[in-house]
């Protein structure tokens, strides 16, 4: 969301009145700004899944693959050693290798994929310019449409947003519709 409208308002509920309007009104690129996490928001704005658990899947089977597939040809292909009368292919001493290997691997994926889905380190932001947006962390809460959005049409959106009374309605980023 580089440009757009955002409206700022005193309460939870306020905000999730507001969100519903406008997902009602058909405007689909909706995001919130909440000083803490808020199921009523999230369903209101109708968000996605996170993906984030099948990346982690992910990173944990690749791992693991490796992991034993590693053992597997260094212990059974490449250099085999027939000591004590163990079996060529011991299976149950990989197992904890292998799942050592799948959780750190499941663990840095994780990171990285929460790094790469929220665009960070983001350094700076059209939002940052917004005066007194730093409020949105502590007692405010803040409800932005996406310019991208198909519906969104400056004067149209802002006079939406006045309907549902919030403490202000500005506009942020560059270019024209914000």
């Amino acid at each position: 969301m580089r440009r757009g409208l955002l409206a700022e308002y005193e309460s939870q509920g306020a905000l999730v009145e507001a969100a519903k309007t406008l997902r009602d009104a058909g405007y689909r690129r909706l995001d919130a700004l909440t000083p803490s996490p808020s199921d009523e928001v999230c369903d209101a704005l109708a968000l996605p899944r996170s993906r984030l658990p099948f990346v982690t899947g992910a990173g944990a089977a690749i791992g693991g693959a490796l992991a034993y597939l590693l053992l597997w040809w260094t212990q059974v292909v490449d250099y085999p050693l027939n000591v004590g009368g163990r079996p060529d292919h011991p299976w149950p001493a990989f197992v904890p290798l292998t799942f050592e290997t799948a959780v750190l691997f499941g663990g840095v994926a994780t990171f990285v994929g929460f790094f790469v889905a929220c665009g960070l380190p983001r350094l700076w932001h059209p939002l940052f310019e917004v005066d007194g947006i730093e409020r949105a962390s502590v007692d405010r809460f803040v409800l932005l449409v996406d310019a991208e959005d198909p519906r969104f049409e400056a004067t149209e959106t802002r006079a939406r947003l006045d309907e549902t009374a919030p403490r202000r309605v500005a506009s942020f980023g560059e270019g024209e519709g914000a």
